[in-house]
């Protein structure tokens, strides 16, 4: 009996693993906004999402999360997150008018979100775009809005399939399954810690 049911498992685990992410997955539909948020990480996927969306004019300013060391020091070691999504924000023909820093030293999703609500306040903004891949955004999601929630801010969260694996066969490529096993432990670390 316990062969048959580990059998089955076994035969019907692609069924099980694609509802698993069709649950998880979360994507918003974006409207107009005052601009599109560019977390730290992901310097080419993100980019090419955000420079997608602002030359669709769904925003006139991209927000690029300055994270620690985007400082000018006398002798940079490497490039940052933050100066790299901005050069592929360049390279993707965004204008550097159109292009802003904000936060100091973002170095997770919450801090970038806290920097978020301070800029909305310092520029009056209600509405903000943040693309992100899509086992990510359900997280993204939340922390943003917990820490927007009451200020009147609009936050809208679409995801996207990274080249690396697809929604429909993500088990099947080790960076999908790190990427969905990460993101579930995070968003528990996000809500126990937050």
């Amino acid at each position: 009996m316990l062969a048959t049911i580990g059998i089955s498992a076994w035969l019907g685990r692609e069924p099980l693993l694609r509802g698993a992410a069709s649950l998880w997955i979360v994507s918003d539909p974006v409207t107009r906004a005052d601009a599109i948020v560019l977390l730290s990480g992901n310097y080419y996927e993100r980019p090419l999402v955000a420079a997608d969306l602002y030359r669709r004019g769904f925003a006139n300013k991209i927000l690029v999360s300055q994270n620690a060391g985007t400082q000018q020091t006398p002798v940079p070691i490497s490039p940052t997150d933050s100066e790299l999504n901005r050069t592929a924000l360049l390279k993707l023909g965004v204008p550097p008018g159109a292009i802003e820093y904000f936060g100091n030293a973002n170095s997770n999703t919450r801090k970038e979100a806290v920097a978020i609500r301070q800029w909305a306040e310092r520029n009056a903004a209600s509405a903000f775009i943040i693309p992100t891949e899509m086992f990510s955004a359900r997280r993204v999601r939340w922390i943003f809005q917990r820490e927007l929630s009451g200020r009147g801010v609009t936050i809208e969260v679409p995801s996207f399939e990274p080249l690396s694996y697809t929604r429909g066969e993500w088990w099947k490529a080790e960076q999908g399954v790190i990427a969905f096993q990460n993101e579930v432990l995070k968003y528990i670390y996000y809500r126990l810690k937050y």
